[in-house]
């Protein structure tokens, strides 16, 4: 239960219930630098958790978040619009973060032993950043991603779903199975729930 509501106040505490304007892709795209802070305010927190969920390196994650801003400032202009704009912005990140991968296995490097990282960017309460770090470690791929963009941006489990193409009810089983994964490995570790 505790680590439910740990999960829950996370999101909630990081949650803008503003509607993604996806008005602000085609403003974007003519230059408009007030559309693009406005488009970084709504969907960044997002953008960084998706990315911290493949690449498992805080900073690696705030990289990539950067890069994906820049990337949509240059290519806005040719965004459709389809009303998943969130969506649009996933598969860029998506893309970053493996071209970012493939980088670094070319060059030999390994991710950074997350244990003793606590630089979680957005995260300042110790038992936040315990939760955060056991699902980087403990969790694969699939449920890591949906515990992340629900618990660091927010997203309601709804608009996972839709944003990653899923059916609602693979989300809420993933998450379901992700946070009796957590509790499982927390208490293993000597945390008490």
């Amino acid at each position: 239960m505790f680590l439910y509501m740990t999960m829950e106040g996370l999101a909630k505490r990081s949650r803008s219930d503003q509607p993604l304007d996806e008005g602000l892709l085609p403003r974007v795209g003519q230059g408009d630098r007030a559309a693009l802070e406005a488009l970084y305010v709504q969907t960044e927190k997002a953008v960084y958790a998706l990315a911290l969920s493949i690449l498992r390196d805080p900073e690696d994650a705030r990289d990539v978040t950067q890069e994906v801003y820049l990337k949509v400032r240059a290519a806005a202009h040719l965004y459709v619009p389809q009303g998943k704009p969130l969506a649009w912005l996933f598969t860029i990140t998506r893309n970053l973060c493996r071209d970012l991968q493939r980088n670094q296995s070319r060059d030999g490097q390994s991710p950074e032993d997350l244990e003793n990282d606590a630089r979680f960017s957005y995260i300042s309460d110790p038992t936040d950043r315990l939760v955060l770090a056991a699902a980087l470690k403990a969790l694969g791929d699939e449920e890591r991603q949906v515990v992340l963009l629900h618990a660091v941006s927010g997203l309601k489990h709804r608009e996972i779903a839709q944003d990653l193409g899923l059916p609602l009810s693979t989300v809420l089983s993933r998450y379901n199975r992700a946070l009796k994964k957590l509790k499982r490995y927390l208490t293993e570790e000597g945390v008490r729930l």
